[in-house]
């Protein structure tokens, strides 16, 4: 049987495009499966926003990881695929999904936790109460999401991100449906408010993961079975920790961030941070989706033994981020309030309002940055290039970032504007010391794939 695939691409912006729709749409599904839980539990009060919103960001924590492992999927079998190996490109597909059945039981070993970590927080008490709840249920679908991260990673890597499109679209879909029913109530089923918004999130990740997963099996009828080694599985994650790590340790600063620097300026602020990031991620998910399909393009070039063709690859694929991200930017300068109307409601509705129009229009400023370093750190990981990112986000994000915003807020009395500033800070250098790297050229004596 045919697996299906293409042969490696060229770059153009006609490819780039064509291979980065369905990650666009992707990455725009999961940002809407987090914009319509902040939205439709808006009305039920601040607290109820806060504990959505940065409760979904707790339960990414714990996920971040294995995801950035995932990512080093489509390193794998980009490169393989370039070579013209397509048969052990599908291995990877196989160990992405061992990674994915390893987190779900970190997931449930975690959940103990949940309680004695939140009751160390700066929230409210009915925050607190609500977050732990949202994370019990939101946490039970997290190996499936990493699942369907595996397999989207192992087909983009082909350089086939339709899969990956449907299945996300699929999500998105059945999320915003359940999110309506269990939410607010419809018929016999009760209003679960908080807890409706993270079973929604739950149902519909695991609906979506096993549809993908019998696709999976399905396009395997007729090939050999494939013989797991686990020397190749450890060489992933020789590759795939620093990957993960590199994400791991940068969103930890972020929930740091959120938590403790944040937090301690009310629940308002919160509620308004996280309606920002909700915003922010509407234009950072199809700049990620950009930066992933350069990626693709990059690990097929190293793999048919164009690595000359690499530094084009990586102009162009931040060339168009950048355009996008600019767009964005306006849009936040231009026209703020009109963006955050959506998440300024309830009785707080006035001070989220107020502290997310300073808020959003500060993040204007690190658009382009954003762009600039998405698509190096992307390209840098297809060329197997993954642990000078993660030491240089690790020192950038814990000794500039989190103490300068610490300082700024809780010494200086910064405020929100303080704090934001910081973020434009930490994504502007961690631009440019990526771009050093990148132009040093380290990443052309990187060997991902045994010779």
């Amino acid at each position: 049987m045919s697996d299906g695939s293409a042969a490696p691409q060229r770059a153009t912006l006609t490819t780039l495009l064509r291979l980065a729709f369905p990650i666009v749409l992707s990455r725009a599904s999961q940002t809407v499966v987090g914009l319509s839980d902040a939205i439709m539990v808006a009305h039920l009060g601040a607290a109820a926003l806060a504990a959505t919103s940065t409760g979904a960001t707790n339960a990414f924590s714990l996920l971040i990881l294995p995801l950035g492992i995932t990512f080093i999927v489509s390193s794998f079998s980009s490169q393989l695929f370039g070579r013209g190996d397509a048969a052990s490109a599908r291995r990877y597909g196989w160990y992405g999904l061992i990674v994915a059945g390893l987190t779900q039981f970190v997931c449930f070993a975690s959940i103990p936790f949940f309680g004695p970590v939140i009751s160390l927080l700066p929230y409210d008490a009915d925050v607190k109460a609500l977050m732990e709840t949202y994370l019990f249920w939101r946490i039970l679908s997290g190996g499936a999401g990493i699942g369907v991260e595996a397999l989207a990673n192992y087909y983009g890597g082909l350089g086939r991100t339709l899969p990956g499109m449907v299945t996300n679209l699929f999500a998105m879909g059945a999320n915003v449906v359940l999110n309506y029913l269990l939410i607010n109530g419809a018929g016999p089923i009760p209003m679960m408010g908080v807890k409706g918004a993270a079973l929604a999130s739950s149902i519909s990740t695991g609906l979506a993961f096993l549809g993908f997963f019998v696709f999976f099996l399905r396009e395997g009828r007729g090939l050999p079975l494939p013989k797991l080694s686990l020397e190749e599985f450890k060489r992933m994650l020789r590759f795939g920790l620093p990957s993960g790590f590199n994400w791991l340790f940068e969103f930890l600063a972020f929930v740091f961030f959120v938590n403790v620097v944040v937090a301690g300026l009310g629940t308002p602020a919160v509620a308004a941070l996280n309606s920002v990031i909700a915003l922010n991620s509407v234009s950072f998910m199809p700049s990620f989706g950009l930066a992933s399909a350069g990626a693709v393009l990059v690990g097929q070039a190293i793999g048919s033994n164009r690595k000359d063709d690499v530094p084009h690859i990586v102009k162009l694929t931040a060339g168009t981020a950048m355009v996008w991200m600019t767009l964005a930017g306006l849009t936040y300068l231009l026209i703020p309030g009109v963006l955050l109307i959506p998440f300024a409601r309830g009785e707080d509705g006035a001070a989220v309002m107020e502290f997310g129009v300073r808020m959003l229009m500060v993040s204007a400023a690190w658009q382009v940055f954003d762009a600039t370093a998405t698509s190096l750190a992307e390209s840098l990981r297809a060329a197997g290039d993954t642990l000078y990112p993660l030491v240089v986000r690790l020192l950038i994000a814990w000794l500039v970032f989190v103490p300068g915003a610490w300082f700024t807020v809780r010494s200086f009395g910064g405020g929100e504007i303080g704090a934001m500033v910081w973020l434009v800070i930490y994504i502007g250098l961690l631009a440019l010391v990526l771009l050093v790297r990148f132009r040093s050229g380290k990443w052309r004596t990187m060997e991902l794939i045994e010779p």
